[in-house]
């Protein structure tokens, strides 16, 4: 993103926090991780590979995977619905499953400058990643301090969720710019209308 500039509402978003949190962005305003390049485009962007990581190798099963883990994240995140404890022991044992999975070997090589860069061992496989996401998801949901920093978005018809790491813990918006200027667009929109009245 530029410097200065404000993120599109559809552009993938990275302001959550927690890469767990990250993903579960790309449901809203609508489906983001809507085939493989936009999969391996999110997969770079979150820093799960290094950059220029070759990501060819990737099929229509990553989404598949990629997604029931956005699912069981966001159950875990959210708590489970009225009588519905099961889900969220499903999502739970999943969650821990993938988890456990190896995470792809970072090596250092020569860069083009001659300095060292971090590059991975060989191709990542969808596990390997999936495990990454599944940890953080793990380390967030076990850190009662970081727990208790979760919050949802108090932007009209936002379903995100991030991790509010403000002073004083008073964040209010999952993007400032995004569902915060529409907040304060719509309050000056009331006090111009009742100045109006």
């Amino acid at each position: 993103m530029a410097l200065g500039s404000a993120p599109s509402a559809y552009a993938p978003r990275f302001d959550a926090g927690r890469v767990c949190l990250d993903l579960l962005a790309t449901t809203h305003p609508g489906e983001r991780l809507d085939g493989v390049g936009a999969l391996c485009a999110w997969i770079g962007c979150a820093g799960l590979v290094p950059d220029g990581t070759a990501l060819g190798h990737a099929d229509v099963s990553w989404l598949a995977g990629f997604r029931e883990l956005r699912g069981c994240v966001g159950v875990l995140v959210r708590g489970p619905g009225p009588g519905d404890a099961s889900s969220y022991g499903r999502a739970l044992g999943r969650v821990n499953e993938l988890a456990l999975g190896a995470t792809p070997a970072p090596v250092a090589v020569r860069g083009e400058g001659g300095g060292l860069v971090r590059a991975l061992a060989g191709p990542p496989s969808c596990a390997a990643l999936l495990a990454l996401v599944a940890r953080d998801a793990v380390e967030l949901l076990t850190d009662p301090v970081a727990r208790a920093a979760v919050r949802e978005c108090e932007g009209d018809d936002c379903p995100l969720v991030y991790l509010d790491t403000s002073r004083g813990r008073r964040r209010r918006w999952c993007s400032s710019e995004v569902c915060g200027n529409r907040e304060r667009v719509a309050r000056h929109r009331r006090r111009a209308a009742l100045a109006r009245a």
